[in-house]
């Protein structure tokens, strides 16, 4: 009962935040920073990760074909496929809840138990849009460009991986990434995407927006948000890949 009462809480919580617009041009500042704050500063770990996951799988790829009669330029489409559909837009998002997601848990929560969020509802303001709204559209406006950006640097440490490693030549890995490709592959990436931001953004600012007592609770809803967000990114995962390539 207390999971489906969480779930009824939150489903109002959500609609709170699309029910009262704030003025356009204070929306605005306030996708911009968050845009900087959450999305800019997960750039250099994103790039880190995937160049180093996507040579960890064109490396396991070889090892697996060694001795057999496929040819090597199917190193590359394995590697383009492993990172398109799986890696890129569910792996990443996953180390991103983590990341981003106690990042806003944290934020909402202190400002919770600080009585800053009281302080704006005496003031007039709904805390809700003021503070999750922007979360919301920055997460899933720069989500999309920060996988795409996994998705060629994963693809390029694919790359370097298979020539320096000798598997393969850079002609067979750049054939195996041009063999067979269906455009939509990437863009149900795409859309995997902009649905785990949200998850991400708003499962996180639930979480902290109902914190209650003091910095201890603080710490226990980041841990939930991350939690709760990695369940609900994997089974959305599931449910997701069933309608869109079942």
């Amino acid at each position: 009962m207390g999971l489906i009462a969480s779930f009824g809480k939150y489903l109002l919580f959500v609609g709170d935040v699309f029910r009262k617009p704030e003025r356009r041009s204070v929306m605005y500042r306030l996708v911009v920073k968050e845009i900087s704050e959450l999305g800019l500063k997960s750039v250099a770990f994103v790039i880190f990760v995937s160049l180093f996951v996507g040579a960890v799988v064109t490396l396991q790829t070889a090892s697996n074909m060694a001795g057999s009669w496929m040819p090597r330029y199917l190193i590359g489409y394995a590697t383009r496929d492993a990172v398109i559909l799986e890696f890129s837009p569910t792996i990443i998002s996953l180390l991103l809840a983590g990341k981003i997601g106690s990042n806003i848990a944290s934020g909402i929560g202190t400002m919770r138990v600080t009585e800053q969020i009281d302080a704006l509802e005496v003031m007039g303001i709904n805390p809700v849009t003021y503070l999750v709204r922007p979360k919301i559209f920055a997460l899933m406006f720069f989500n999309p460009l920060l996988i795409s950006m996994s998705m060629f640097v994963g693809v390029f440490g694919g790359l370097l991986a298979g020539v320096f490693s000798g598997e393969c030549t850079a002609a067979e890995f750049i054939t195996g990434i041009q063999y067979d490709f269906i455009p939509f592959k990437a863009v149900y990436a795409l859309v995997k995407t902009v649905l785990f931001a949200f998850i991400i953004a708003s499962v996180s600012s639930f979480h902290g927006f109902f914190t209650e007592g003091g910095a201890l609770e603080v710490g226990k809803s980041s841990t939930k948000a991350v939690v709760f967000s990695s369940v609900v990114i994997i089974v959305s995962n599931y449910l997701l890949t069933q309608l869109l390539l079942g």
